[in-house]
């Protein structure tokens, strides 16, 4: 590899590394939100790492940069942050703890093929947005929770992070 390559990289990984280090020394804290809710240093790299996503292309059972579907999503998001959780979004709502009330970081559940079941999940980014892998041909991308769509079809909220 030449060597401004390698510089690049390792540039980029000193980054990361350093944002990681300054949330851990901050373990124990919490982190401030704009809507001045308090968070985790876990729930802020959920958020981080959520909106790294952004743009990604929809791609049915998608886990990868490639491809993302909503649980997809979910799962590699929370993953990069330690935590696990199950594949698809109904497994997820049925398994993961129910809230009544959604932090930044938590899980969105709704119902939208029309059986009463969860078959979309996104992550509240907050201030009554989400972000999610809205269908095909489309992608990851940030939505107002105000629309009548989600209101309609909403099932509940779950929170895997602490």
């Amino acid at each position: 590899m030449p060597t401004n390559a390698r510089l690049r990289r390792l540039g980029c990984q000193t980054g990361w590394l350093l944002m990681i280090l300054a949330l851990a020394g901050c373990a124990g804290r919490e982190l401030s939100t704009r809507d001045t809710l308090q968070l985790s240093v876990d729930r802020a790299l959920i958020l981080a790492e959520a909106r790294q996503t952004l743009g990604t292309p929809y791609r049915y059972g998608g886990t990868s940069s490639r491809g993302l579907d909503c649980s997809g999503l979910v799962q590699r998001v929370y993953a990069r942050a330690g935590i696990r959780v199950p594949r698809t979004s109904r497994r997820q709502y049925e398994r993961l703890p129910r809230i009544e009330r959604a932090r930044p970081g938590d899980l969105l559940f709704f119902a939208t093929a029309g059986r009463g079941q969860a078959s979309h999940v996104g992550i509240y980014l907050g201030d009554g947005e989400m972000i999610h892998a809205p269908g095909r041909g489309r992608r990851v991308s940030i939505t107002s929770l105000s629309q009548d769509y989600w209101q309609e079809r909403f099932l509940g909220a779950a929170a895997p992070a602490p």
